[in-house]
Protein backbone atom coordinates (compact mmCIF):
# COMPACT_ATOMS: atom_id res chain seq x y z
CA UNK A 1 0.00 0.00 0.00
CA UNK A 2 2.06 2.84 -1.32
CA UNK A 3 2.06 5.77 0.88
CA UNK A 4 1.75 9.55 -1.43
CA UNK A 5 5.38 11.46 -1.74
CA UNK A 6 3.44 13.92 1.02
CA UNK A 7 2.53 11.54 3.15
CA UNK A 8 4.62 11.73 6.22
CA UNK A 9 4.38 15.58 5.94
CA UNK A 10 0.21 14.98 6.08
CA UNK A 11 0.46 12.63 8.63
CA UNK A 12 2.92 14.66 11.05
CA UNK A 13 0.39 17.59 10.31
CA UNK A 14 -2.75 16.04 11.56
CA UNK A 15 -0.48 14.85 14.73
CA UNK A 16 0.00 18.19 15.47
CA UNK A 17 -3.83 19.15 14.97
CA UNK A 18 -4.43 16.80 17.64
CA UNK A 19 -1.75 17.72 19.95
CA UNK A 20 -3.18 21.17 19.60
CA UNK A 21 -6.54 19.96 20.74
CA UNK A 22 -7.85 20.18 17.22
CA UNK A 23 -9.71 17.75 15.32
CA UNK A 24 -7.82 16.69 12.01
CA UNK A 25 -9.73 16.32 8.71
CA UNK A 26 -9.71 12.78 6.84
CA UNK A 27 -6.94 13.09 4.17
CA UNK A 28 -5.54 10.75 1.37
CA UNK A 29 -2.54 9.30 2.04
CA UNK A 30 -1.80 6.36 0.04
CA UNK A 31 -3.26 3.69 -2.01
CA UNK A 32 -3.57 -0.22 -1.46
CA UNK A 33 -1.85 -2.55 -4.35
CA UNK A 34 -4.21 -4.15 -6.25
CA UNK A 35 -3.16 -7.54 -4.65
CA UNK A 36 -4.29 -6.23 -1.34
CA UNK A 37 -7.54 -4.66 -2.56
CA UNK A 38 -8.47 -7.38 -4.10
CA UNK A 39 -7.57 -9.52 -0.80
CA UNK A 40 -9.25 -7.92 0.89
CA UNK A 41 -12.76 -6.88 -0.78
CA UNK A 42 -12.90 -11.06 -1.29
CA UNK A 43 -12.93 -11.26 2.69
CA UNK A 44 -15.48 -8.39 2.70
CA UNK A 45 -17.84 -10.26 0.17
CA UNK A 46 -17.19 -13.60 1.85
CA UNK A 47 -18.61 -12.47 5.42
CA UNK A 48 -21.89 -14.38 6.76
CA UNK A 49 -23.67 -10.88 5.87
CA UNK A 50 -21.44 -9.72 2.50
CA UNK A 51 -19.78 -6.25 3.34
CA UNK A 52 -19.60 -3.91 -0.03
CA UNK A 53 -16.35 -3.59 -1.20
CA UNK A 54 -13.75 -1.06 -0.32
CA UNK A 55 -11.67 1.13 -3.40
CA UNK A 56 -7.92 1.75 -3.28
CA UNK A 57 -7.22 5.20 -1.73
CA UNK A 58 -6.88 5.04 2.59
CA UNK A 59 -7.48 8.23 4.14
CA UNK A 60 -5.81 9.15 7.43
CA UNK A 61 -7.26 10.97 10.66
CA UNK A 62 -4.77 9.68 13.37
CA UNK A 63 -6.53 10.11 16.57
CA UNK A 64 -6.71 6.50 17.67
CA UNK A 65 -3.08 6.15 16.50
CA UNK A 66 -1.55 9.65 18.46
CA UNK A 67 -3.48 8.40 21.77
CA UNK A 68 -2.30 4.57 21.59
CA UNK A 69 1.03 5.03 20.11
CA UNK A 70 2.67 8.30 21.09
CA UNK A 71 0.21 9.09 24.29
CA UNK A 72 -0.08 5.45 25.26
CA UNK A 73 3.02 3.83 24.32
CA UNK A 74 5.40 6.50 24.63
CA UNK A 75 6.33 6.65 20.50
CA UNK A 76 7.79 9.89 19.23
CA UNK A 77 5.83 11.59 15.54
CA UNK A 78 8.89 10.04 13.61
CA UNK A 79 8.28 6.31 15.67
CA UNK A 80 4.83 6.54 14.14
CA UNK A 81 5.74 7.76 10.83
CA UNK A 82 8.39 4.63 10.37
CA UNK A 83 5.67 2.35 11.28
CA UNK A 84 2.85 3.78 9.12
CA UNK A 85 5.87 3.39 6.35
CA UNK A 86 6.84 -0.12 6.92
CA UNK A 87 3.17 -1.05 7.15
CA UNK A 88 1.78 0.69 4.57
CA UNK A 89 4.47 -1.00 1.86
CA UNK A 90 3.73 -2.22 -1.32
CA UNK A 91 4.81 -5.47 -0.03
CA UNK A 92 2.34 -5.98 3.06
CA UNK A 93 0.30 -8.72 2.90
CA UNK A 94 -3.60 -8.88 3.94
CA UNK A 95 -3.69 -10.66 7.58
CA UNK A 96 -7.20 -12.69 7.59
CA UNK A 97 -9.18 -11.97 10.89
CA UNK A 98 -12.69 -12.03 11.01
CA UNK A 99 -12.80 -9.19 13.37
CA UNK A 100 -10.48 -6.80 11.61
CA UNK A 101 -8.75 -5.95 8.31
CA UNK A 102 -5.49 -5.26 8.60
CA UNK A 103 -2.08 -5.70 6.59
CA UNK A 104 1.27 -5.86 7.89
CA UNK A 105 4.70 -6.01 6.18
CA UNK A 106 6.13 -9.58 6.56
CA UNK A 107 9.79 -8.07 6.51
CA UNK A 108 11.31 -7.30 9.88
CA UNK A 109 12.24 -3.65 10.65
CA UNK A 110 14.51 -2.31 13.15
CA UNK A 111 13.43 0.19 14.98
CA UNK A 112 15.09 2.55 17.41
CA UNK A 113 14.44 0.71 20.33
CA UNK A 114 16.21 -2.30 19.73
CA UNK A 115 13.61 -4.41 18.34
CA UNK A 116 12.88 -6.52 14.86
CA UNK A 117 9.12 -5.59 14.23
CA UNK A 118 6.80 -6.01 11.87
CA UNK A 119 4.41 -3.46 11.45
CA UNK A 120 0.71 -4.38 11.35
CA UNK A 121 -1.94 -1.69 9.45
CA UNK A 122 -5.27 -1.56 10.96
CA UNK A 123 -8.06 -0.29 8.72
CA UNK A 124 -11.14 0.82 9.62
CA UNK A 125 -13.56 0.37 6.34
CA UNK A 126 -17.00 1.61 7.01
CA UNK A 127 -17.19 4.78 8.76
CA UNK A 128 -15.65 6.55 5.40
CA UNK A 129 -17.10 3.37 2.92
CA UNK A 130 -15.88 3.03 0.09
CA UNK A 131 -12.16 4.71 1.14
CA UNK A 132 -10.47 2.78 4.21
CA UNK A 133 -9.21 4.84 7.03
CA UNK A 134 -5.88 3.87 8.67
CA UNK A 135 -6.92 3.38 11.81
CA UNK A 136 -4.20 2.22 14.27
CA UNK A 137 -0.31 0.79 13.41
CA UNK A 138 0.59 -2.06 15.95
CA UNK A 139 4.75 -2.63 16.18
CA UNK A 140 4.24 -6.32 16.17
CA UNK A 141 7.43 -7.92 18.21
CA UNK A 142 8.31 -4.20 20.56
CA UNK A 143 9.37 -6.24 23.64
CA UNK A 144 11.42 -2.72 24.51
CA UNK A 145 9.54 0.04 24.39
CA UNK A 146 10.09 3.90 24.42
CA UNK A 147 10.74 5.78 27.60
CA UNK A 148 7.61 8.26 28.28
Amino acid sequence: MPLYQNAADIIRANFEEIATGNKPKGVAIGTLTDRQLDEINQARAAHATPLPPVIAEVIFIGRHVYRSRILGDGYTVEDVVDQIASAMNSAAVFVHNPKMTSLQNPTARADRYGNLVKDLAVLECTARHPRPELFSVIPKGDVMKPKK
